[in-house]
């Protein structure tokens, strides 16, 4: 439904927050100007990653320079990890397929990926690093950064016109002082923000250079009580004091986008996508839509963002290692990322290819944070962090209900320890 959406409104689609093999000749088939020729190379790609116009096309690149067939598999996000997870330890698992980036460290781990680090040489010396960097794990390439996504600052261009505003903040100061203007000189909420929008406040993290765990021997522990991080978290309170949305609450809860279509809200921190639920609930708002990137401490620096995005990996079990990364080099080439960050309005895996993403405002405003993004911390132990409720959404409603940060980080310590100690 949010593509569609999307679609109607111009807005290209983000993502959210891997079937059978063809067959096992393996890398033998090999032969001269008959390439890999009789063979299937299957690829897993995520339900509205890739559209069928870049699949056709990388396809027939593909055939073109190898003489193979690329199968191409839509897997649906719900239930992909245990989905994966069994495909990469039976004897047919999928060649190449789409993997998250915040997941990639826990499969390198296990061993179902194979080392991409020839293939890094190739073709990867200008990825940029904070795209790249959820590829690798303990010093080795075990994927291939593929396409991301962050936030933006979502604004009602009417209420900032009725609080006299004429021009977009460069910084976050800026930023603050607009949002202050808008509720001094309009009725209108400043901004919507509610008090768990917890990827925001990794952002924050970020950019102010603090880390969500550290390492005390062997094993990962609670970093909350960094002054990094309570730094980050007073940024969020200063800017959620100007916002009348619920502290023990998320962005989706309700959908900020509906909040948003109300038309009384000056911004929202979200996702390109979220216009689409802003549009859905009242069409009329679509006028008004525009955005800009977060503004940082300084002008020429933006907000640091949390990264989501996908990576493409090779399984290690796969016996067309050869073909897996003739594959990849096509569809990671300058022609083919490019096609994609256009078509579906995401960041692609270098900074010299954003020039796909003109016309397409809040990838526009996406962009130029990118280099500066980061994701949660790049551990296996990390996924249990994220169960409900999540520790980090609790630490962030008792800062805004009054405590201090460091309060709040030992309020939280014990239960964010012991999921750390529990790797998914």
């Amino acid at each position: 439904m949010k593509r569609k959406l999307i679609s109607a409104i111009g807005v290209a689609a983000m993502m959210v927050s891997i079937a059978a093999c063809g067959g096992d000749n393996g890398d033998e088939g090999k032969t001269g100007a008959d390439g890999y020729a009789g063979q299937t190379l299957t690829v897993w790609v995520m339900d509205g990653s890739s559209p069928d116009q870049w699949q056709k096309d990388v396809a027939a690149a593909f055939e073109k320079k190898t003489k193979a067939k690329v199968k191409f598999e839509v897997q649906q996000w719900n239930g992909i990890q245990q989905k994966l997870t069994t495909a990469l330890s039976e004897e047919n698992p999928p060649d190449v397929f789409e993997i998250g980036n915040t997941q990639t460290p826990a499969y390198a781990k296990t061993g179902g990926l194979a080392d991409l680090a020839d293939l890094k040489s190739e073709i990867g010396a200008d990825w940029t690093e904070a795209l790249n960097n959820s590829s690798v794990y303990e010093g080795k390439q075990y994927a291939a950064p593929w396409y991301f996504a962050n936030r933006v600052v979502m604004y009602n261009k009417k209420v900032w016109a009725d609080a006299g505003i004429k021009d977009t903040p460069k910084t976050r100061d800026e930023f603050y002082d607009a949002l202050k203007t808008i509720g001094d000189k309009t009725d209108a909420e400043p901004i919507y923000l509610p008090g768990q929008n917890w990827y925001h406040f990794v952002g924050l993290v970020v950019g102010e250079g603090g880390e969500l765990v550290k390492k005390e021997g062997d094993k990962y522990v609670s970093n909350l009580d960094d002054p990094k991080v309570a730094a980050a978290m007073e940024t969020y309170k200063k800017f959620q004091a100007l916002s009348k949305a619920p502290k023990d609450k998320d962005e989706a809860t309700p959908q900020q986008g509906e909040v948003f279509a109300k038309g009384n809200v000056g911004a929202v921190i979200a996702m390109g996508w979220e216009a689409g639920i802003a549009v859905e609930a009242n069409p009329k708002i679509e006028k008004e839509i525009g955005y800009f990137t977060i503004p940082g401490d300084t002008a020429d620096k933006p907000e640091g963002v949390f990264l989501g995005g996908s990576n493409l990996a090779v399984a290690a079990g796969s016996e067309k290692q050869e073909l897996a990364q003739e594959f990849l080099k096509i569809a990671l080439s300058d022609k083919y990322e490019g096609q994609l960050a256009k078509l579906n309005g995401v960041i692609p895996n270098k900074e010299s290819l954003q020039s796909n993403l003109a016309g397409n405002a809040p990838a526009e405003a996406a962009a130029p944070a990118a280099a500066g993004g980061g994701t949660t911390p790049l551990i296996p132990e990390w996924a249990a962090v994220e169960n409900a409720p999540n520790p980090i959404k609790t630490y962030m409603t008792a800062v805004l209900n009054g405590k201090s940060p460091a309060e709040a980080a030992a309020q939280v310590e014990d239960e964010f320890n012991k999921r750390l100690s529990q790797e998914s």
